[in-house]
């Protein structure tokens, strides 16, 4: 038998679980990414990624087939800082088969220009596309500009880094000639604390191109600007997911981190505040390297009909 008020005082309860329940999910969808950052996990874009059949994209930069044609495009680049729309459009998509992962970029420039056609000179001071793939341990950073010249770095967060046995890939070495310590470029507070950049890293039979619509360094004429093309093998990836347990390639509805920025030289005209940076996902800080603000690419076999 129940004894009297039992139902009454069950109810209670109940009620102030849910009340907690929805508290603490109002506390998270408002709560920032980190400290300091002033993104809302609802604020990070999302993405599906669909996969292809294998060997049917030619990397040439001319993004000419009907899987990039069809494919869903991102939202356009925002600031880095503000999340306000920029000057121009860029916009990227995201493509997957058996051995690759694909991202191209449309990037509309008026007047394409570049400088350095060394590969990994410091192209972040030239107007390039960048990748970012974050995993557990390490995140992978990827730079092109109009040239087609890449810049690429495995930066891997030193709290596990020789646990994971990172230093076995020789380029990858704390003492190698291009080595740094790294907190980060604005954003230097990071409660997981300090990292290591390897600048020396080459992806593993990585391929890319641009085209560009128009001319580079050529201010006499107007473009329409460029795009971009990257393909990145999924068996290169060894070392980016050490002491990370996922699938690679992905399986049905896996998710990456994934963040995608565009650089310039030149900035919207006053009072305007633009960063010059620009990005997917917005990061509200100067500083690309916060793998807790890379949008949610969800990996699947086949686009979902209506």
């Amino acid at each position: 038998m129940t004894k009297p008020g039992h139902n009454l005082l069950t109810s209670g309860i109940l009620l102030v679980c849910w009340l907690v329940c929805c508290s603490n999910l109002l506390a998270w969808q408002n709560e920032t990414v980190l400290k300091g950052i002033e993104v809302k996990p609802t604020d990070i874009p999302g993405y599906t990624a669909v996969k292809i059949s294998n060997k049917t994209i030619t990397v040439d930069g001319k993004l000419s087939e009907s899987q990039w044609s069809n494919a869903a495009r991102t939202s356009s680049f925002v600031d880095l800082i503000s999340g306000k729309p920029a000057i121009h459009k860029t916009e990227s998509a995201i493509l997957w088969d058996d051995d690759y992962l694909y991202i191209a970029f449309w990037v509309q420039e008026p007047d394409v220009q570049a400088k350095y056609k060394k590969q990994d000179s410091p192209i972040y001071y030239d107007n390039d596309v960048e990748i970012f793939i974050g995993a557990d341990n390490a995140y992978y950073e990827f730079e092109m500009n109009s040239f087609g010249t890449i810049y690429e770095a495995m930066v891997m967060w030193n709290d596990r880094y020789a646990e994971l046995g990172f230093e076995k890939e020789p380029t990858l070495t704390r003492d190698h000639k291009s080595a740094q310590a790294f907190n980060g470029v604005g954003y230097k507070t990071h409660p997981r604390g300090p990292r290591t950049i390897a600048l020396g890293y080459d992806f593993p039979k990585l391929k890319s191109a641009v085209a560009v619509d128009g001319s580079v360094n050529n201010s006499k004429d107007r473009d329409r600007g460029w795009t971009a093309e990257i393909a990145l093998p999924w068996k290169g990836m060894k070392h980016l997911l050490l002491g990370d347990a996922r699938a690679c390639p992905p399986k049905e509805n896996d998710i990456w981190r994934i963040n995608l920025f565009r650089f310039n030289q030149y900035k919207e005209a006053p009072p305007a505040k633009d960063s010059s940076g620009w990005a997917w996902g917005r990061h509200s800080v100067w500083d690309s390297h916060v793998p807790e603000c890379f949008p949610k690419v969800t990996f699947v076999e086949k686009k979902k009909t209506k």
